[in-house]
């Protein structure tokens, strides 16, 4: 048990909450005779030291801030309890039930109340954001977020709590401070270490999506790694596609900063015009995944038609006519007893073979190119990698190596290369076999996830310009 009163000053009320070498208790401060919340992290079996870096850092995030939807830093102190010695942080108490306890008990937010909390949200983000360092909480979720004074037709006061799980805090300026997310509201980028005011955003979109459906993101299906949310809601197309945005998988297609959140939400059309991902060419059969880290592009072997089908016939009659002529022609000399002008025929059968030979050959090149082999394209922060796909063996083409400048990239397809000025031009024979409008709508899409600006650089589509880092 923890001692009724701490610090000869706050008299525990009741605990709050309980997690892995953390309490959280509600006491009165004698000297000022309001509620405030204690956070304890005690030395006990579960502590690890890596929760008392967190818990420091916590509580010195907690001194650099200063809003009224944030709790605000009381006090921090050393505590010596029965069950062991420990921290203690002070911070102010919000009257207030969680988003998700709300949501649990049965309360449902209509359209009008989601587009409230996501204003109220992209407020505080906004505050986070602009410090110096920029603080990133990364930990936004129903659970993390107060309303107090809800009424029928208003969400009421917004709060975001819980900064607990701060990892890094920055020391220069320009440097990041960072919480740990949960799973679900996480976005891509966040597993693998990255961290920016557009992680936020992409949490804020996943909370709200969990206010319209009443479902866990993770509960929801995926396709190409975004939550697929449409079927599950009845909400105006306009806040769908906001959403949508809000919760793109890569960072260059995803709204930025709170104050572009804003201002696209108060600009439906510009939310429809920009943040929509140029459909897929209909019938086409390229597949495109994309997990927020890497772009895979899967170009499929070719359908063999029917003329296809009979030109191949009709080139192959004749090469198979050439190699068997030969074997026909030498038999009847055999037969008739070898003479003089024999010799020509055998040099012409041998000429035969070769002819018959070489133009099977190509026509085998050819099959294989159009008809037999799929191309699969991978893009990573680092590099482009090519895989010719045959049905018996793969064949690694030479990447490219990526300029360490995210906006600058340069794209490997396949082949010949010329320089002019400051420009690449690299001829994009994997995408001959593509339509122009499949090409338009690849070069969209790996615009849009590297974050540079590649378009495509002569009138017949089979050439794409890309920019040089300089």
């Amino acid at each position: 048990m923890v001692s009724k009163i701490l610090k000869e000053r706050y008299v525990i009320q009741k605990q709050l909450s309980k997690n892995a070498g953390r309490r959280t208790l509600l006491a009165r401060d004698l000297h000022t005779q309001q509620l405030v919340a204690i956070k304890l992290l005690i030395f006990g079996e579960d502590f690890h030291w890596d929760n008392l870096k967190l818990f420091e850092r916590e509580a010195q995030t907690l001194q650099l801030l200063s809003h009224p939807a944030i709790p605000r830093y009381l006090d921090y102190f050393d505590v010596d309890t029965p069950t062991g010695k420990g921290f203690a942080l002070v911070q102010s108490y919000i009257p207030a039930k969680s988003l998700e306890e709300w949501l649990k008990s049965g309360r449902t937010f209509s359209e009008a109340e989601i587009k409230q909390l996501a204003k109220a949200l992209l407020e505080i983000l906004r505050y986070l954001h602009g410090q110096q360092p920029q603080v990133i909480h990364r930990d936004i979720k129903p659970s993390n977020i107060l309303l107090a004074n809800i009424s029928g037709n208003s969400v009421g006061d917004v709060y975001l709590v819980d900064f607990g799980s701060v990892q890094t805090l920055a020391a220069r300026k320009g440097s990041t401070i960072t919480v740990v997310g949960t799973y679900g509201y996480m976005p891509p980028e966040q597993f693998g270490g990255r961290n920016v005011p557009a992680s936020d955003i992409y949490s804020l979109g996943a909370t709200l999506i969990y206010l319209a459906t009443g479902r866990h993101p993770a509960e929801l299906s995926q396709g190409n790694s975004q939550i697929q949310f449409e079927p599950t809601v009845n909400l105006n197309p306009d806040l769908i596609a906001w959403l949508k945005w809000m919760t793109q998988p890569s960072l260059n297609r995803r709204l930025a900063s709170a104050k572009e959140a804003l201002e696209a939400l108060e600009n439906p059309r510009q939310t429809t015009d920009i943040s929509m991902v140029r459909k897929k060419p209909f019938g086409s059969r390229i597949e495109l995944r994309e997990d927020g880290e890497n772009l895979e592009i899967l170009i499929p072997r070719e359908r063999l038609t029917f003329w296809g089908a009979c030109v191949m016939l009709l080139v192959t009659l004749p090469c198979l006519g050439l190699v068997l002529l030969p074997f026909i022609l030498t038999i009847v000399v055999i037969q008739d007893g070898l003479q003089f002008i024999d010799l020509f025929v055998i040099l012409f059968s041998f000429v035969s073979v070769a002819s018959g030979g070489i133009t099977f050959a190509i026509l085998w090149s050819i099959a294989n190119t159009l008809y037999l082999r799929a191309t699969k394209i991978n893009i990573d922060r680092n590099q482009i990698s090519v895989t010719h796909l045959w049905p018996w063996y793969k064949c690694q083409v030479d990447a490219t190596i990526m300029n360490k400048n995210f906006s600058k990239w340069s794209m490997y397809i396949r082949h010949s290369m010329a320089i002019s000025g400051q420009e690449k031009y690299y001829k994009a024979t994997e995408f001959s076999r593509l339509t122009p409008p499949e090409i338009e709508w690849l070069v969209n899409e790996i615009s849009a996830f590297s974050g540079g600006k590649i378009t495509v650089g002569s009138a017949d589509n089979k050439y794409v310009k890309i920019p040089t880092a300089k």
